[in-house]
């Protein structure tokens, strides 16, 4: 039996449900296969700002507090996230209140007003969340990283956009954006948990009418050459670096090869990264591995914050750790208890209503596929030691490390030598 049922609306809106008949609550989810690489650079951050604006009111609730109010009213959760290819809305709630969760996401989605007003208040609050951006290094050295990986192309910039670029936002920059993307073939509805019988045809009587449109597509990534160190000089009591290199896209062939590559690295506390820059060397509190891929490009990094006065032996450990997984083949023991770290914890993202949707409409909305949950524990299993080597070897390779650092220095050079 599926864990997930696939619908297609008139319009090319799709509707993606689980049902869990034991749940006592469910997750109503809009994603839209758009995010802030749909941008031009000067409407940089209008993607993540529209997520704002969604919740300010609509014609029938004319306010935010009317909005929350209602959510409020059934005891639910409701949040929204934009990434660069994707941005969702989600109200949480017990099973009986789902009709009033799908009204008031709904009605976000289509009724949203984007008063002049509200948009120049609202200014100010994206302002100040980019300061806290700016000044939390261990969230602000991913932008740096992504810049030198990816340049001066939408990949490249921040989701939040530049100040510039905010603060001449307009009510028709909104529409514009919009009326460009958030059509129903970009569009697909998620629900999980106890769903009801009646589920698709109730999104249905909500989103049938909305008018079909094709949107075609974003430019595609270009390869990018930035130089291979990044340093943002910044007064610090830590360093945070992230050593890494360009990977393959989201649908590549050896993606879960790839994904046991950085479980070994630096997947939990008893992973290589954790264990020699953490454990032995006592150079990090946080340090980690990870492979985030898009549709169309990638990258296979590892993230610490770093005694600053030690910072050059924390580069060339991690450097060490990268480098070795490509020239040595992992022993298969390892490799075992790699598969079965990321199937745990793959199990455990799938045990509730927000975890299940939240992965069915990622692979929905940037795959446009949504594959059973078997098919990802196959492919994990299915990976040998020569795969792992193969691919470290493929994507670490000779030269072909990149660093992106924020601390309290100002010579990049003397970081290219420990690469």
């Amino acid at each position: 039996m599926s864990t997930f049922e696939r619908h297609t609306l008139d319009n090319g809106l799709r509707v993606l449900t689980a049902n869990l008949p034991y749940a006592q609550s469910v997750t109503c989810m809009i994603m839209l296969a758009a995010g802030s690489r749909y941008e031009t650079a000067a409407s940089n951050g209008i993607a993540h700002f529209s997520e704002h604006m969604f919740f300010k009111g609509t014609e029938r609730r004319p306010d935010a507090r009317a909005i929350a109010g209602e959510i409020d009213a059934i005891g639910g959760e409701f949040n929204a996230f934009t990434g660069k290819e994707s941005t969702a809305y989600y109200v949480k709630c017990a099973a009986e209140s789902r009709d009033v969760a799908l009204d008031v996401l709904v009605d976000m989605l289509r009724h949203s007003k984007f008063d002049g007003g509200e948009i120049d208040r609202e200014k100010g609050v994206i302002i100040e969340e980019m300061n806290m951006y700016f000044d939390t290094p261990r969230d602000f050295i991913g932008g740096v990283y992504e810049e030198l990986v990816y340049g001066d192309q939408p990949l490249g910039w921040d989701i939040l956009g530049r100040k510039e670029t905010i603060r001449a936002a307009t009510r028709e920059t909104f529409l514009d954006y919009l009326g460009r993307w958030y059509h129903p073939e970009r569009i697909v509805v998620g629900i999980a948990g106890n769903i009801g019988d009646d589920a698709v045809d109730r999104i249905g009587s909500l989103l049938a009418d909305m008018p079909a449109a094709k949107t075609g597509e974003p430019e595609a990534a270009q390869p990018y050459e930035n130089g291979r160190v990044r340093l943002f000089t910044k007064a610090s009591d830590q360093a945070h670096v992230i050593l890494g290199a360009p990977s393959y896209p989201l649908d590549h062939p050896d993606r879960y090869v790839l994904q046991m590559v950085a479980t070994v690295l630096g997947g939990g506390m008893s992973s290589r990264l954790f264990t020699e820059v953490r454990e032995r060397r006592g150079l990090a509190y946080y340090v980690f591995g990870v492979n985030h891929s898009y549709t169309d490009a990638g990258s296979l990094y590892s993230q610490a914050g770093v005694d600053i006065n030690r910072i050059d032996e924390a580069v060339s450990t991690i450097a060490g750790e990268l480098k070795k997984i490509a020239a040595e083949p992992v022993p298969a023991d390892e490799l075992e208890k790699a598969k079965s770290f990321a199937k745990g914890r793959f199990v455990l993202q799938l045990e509730n209503p927000q975890g299940l949707i939240m992965y069915g409409l990622r692979k929905e909305v940037l795959e446009r596929t949504a594959p059973e949950p078997d098919e990802v524990l196959a492919g994990i299993t299915a990976v040998t030691v020569e795969d792992v080597q193969r691919v470290a070897q493929d994507v670490i390779g000779e030269d072909k490390l990149r660093l992106a650092v924020i601390g309290p220095f100002d010579d990049a050079d003397r970081f290219e030598a420990q690469l």
